[in-house]
Parts: structure tokens; sequence; C-alpha cells
């Protein structure tokens, strides 16, 4: 006799910015496996058209979340548009100081880490307040925890910070089963973590697809590694 296996997400729609590599592919693979409907949002057409062709029950979207007009385009169409989980995981490595840094690098940092989460949420969670239901990821780092230190290149750890303060403060306002959380995936193996990171992006991603699995009641507001809390 065999068991059939239960598609948790099924009929559920997700959208995973950065979805074409690394972290992010591995994160549509999870909630597709899962039997979540993903919409991959990608920087370029062609690589969204990808994702969403290997995936197979998949959409693509194609969006510089950086480019605040044509961010706002996307965010006008997905207001029509049913989105159960939202996983904000598009992100950039810059390495910079404080006192000697590129501004252009703190001001893209600050545009993909934290004002294109925003707009995304902006576009997406009042539908789910509406309906009951959603679940909002937000990819970060131990370098943005102000608990670990944040040891991270500045542009990266205090755009971190923001996007991980936004996820706090977005928990303290949602109603019904909407769950709003941050993780930090670890050092991983990709291409902005390098060849010498130990882990596996399937790893986070596994993290990532049981905390959205997670039912009424489950975590709110909180920063998870590993399926754990910890520090801010």
């Amino acid at each position: 006799m065999t068991t059939q296996k239960t598609h948790t997400l099924d009929g559920r729609r997700a959208l995973v910015t950065g979805a074409n590599q690394g972290i992010g592919l591995a994160i549509a693979r999870a909630l597709s496996g899962a039997g979540a409907h993903v919409i991959a949002l990608c920087r370029r057409p062609e690589d969204a058209d990808e994702t969403a062709r290997a995936l197979g029950d998949a959409s693509a979207l194609a969006c510089e979340l950086t480019d605040r007009d044509a961010l706002g385009r996307v965010c006008a169409e997905l207001k029509g548009n049913r989105v159960d989980v939202l996983v904000n995981n598009a992100g950039v490595y810059d390495d910079d100081t404080i006192l000697g840094g590129d501004d252009a690098a703190f001001r893209r940092s600050m545009e993909l880490h934290y004002f294109a989460p925003l707009a995304l949420c902006r576009a997406t969670v009042p539908g789910m307040i509406a309906r009951g239901y959603g679940r909002v990821v937000n990819v970060s780092s131990g370098y943005g925890s102000f608990g670990e230190g944040l040891e991270g290149p500045p542009a990266y750890a205090t755009t971190k910070a923001a996007l991980q303060a936004l996820t706090k403060k977005l928990a303290d306002e949602v109603t019904g089963d909407v769950q709003v959380n941050v993780i930090c995936p670890g050092w991983v193996r990709t291409r902005m973590g390098g060849s010498g990171a130990p882990r596996e992006p399937e790893l986070p991603a596994r993290h990532l697809l049981a905390l959205v699995e997670q039912g009424p009641g489950g975590p709110n507001g909180t920063f998870q590694r590993d399926g754990r809390r910890v520090p801010w």
C-alpha cells in the first residue's frame, strides 16, 4: 500500500524574489514541492521565464527591485492578484565602509533590502489580512543582528538590520492567521556566499518551508535560524 504525499500548500500562491538562483531557487522549489503555485520574481525576464518552466506550475514576473517605478508597476499588478506567501529573498552584498564607502552601494542595498520588501508587503499583506491567511518570510542575516554584533560590511549589515526592524513592526500590525517572520540562512554555498561556504541552499529552504507551514498560532514577529529563535 502506498501513501500519497500530502501537499500542505495546495491552492496557495507564493511570491519569491530572487527566485532564479541560490537560496531563492531552493525556496521556490521547496514551496512548489509542497503544492504552492510559485510566482518567480527575478531581475531579468529570461531568468524568471526559465525558473517558472523549471518549476512546472509556476508564473514568471520580472522586475529590477531597485527601480522604484518598475517596482510600483509590479506592486499595482500584485494588488489585483492573490498572494498567500511572500518571501523577500533578493539581496546584494556590498563590501564598503561607513566613512569611505560609496553612497550608491548604501542606496542600492537599502532599496533592495528595505524599500522593495516594504512595497511588496504593502501590495500583498492587506489581501492576506482580508482573507484571514498569509505568510511573510524575509530572508536576512546574522550580520544584521544587533544581538550578534552587526558583524558584516556596513551597507549590508545596516540594511539587513532595517529589514529585521520592518519585520518586527509589520508583525505587530497583522491580524488573523497572518504570520510575519525573518530568517537567517547562515553561510550558504551560493554565488554570494562562495564555494567555501559549509551549507547547501536546500537547508534554509527546508527551515523556511517549515515556518510557512505553521498553522494558526504559529510564530509571528520572530528572527530564526535553523528553526530556532535567535537574537535580534
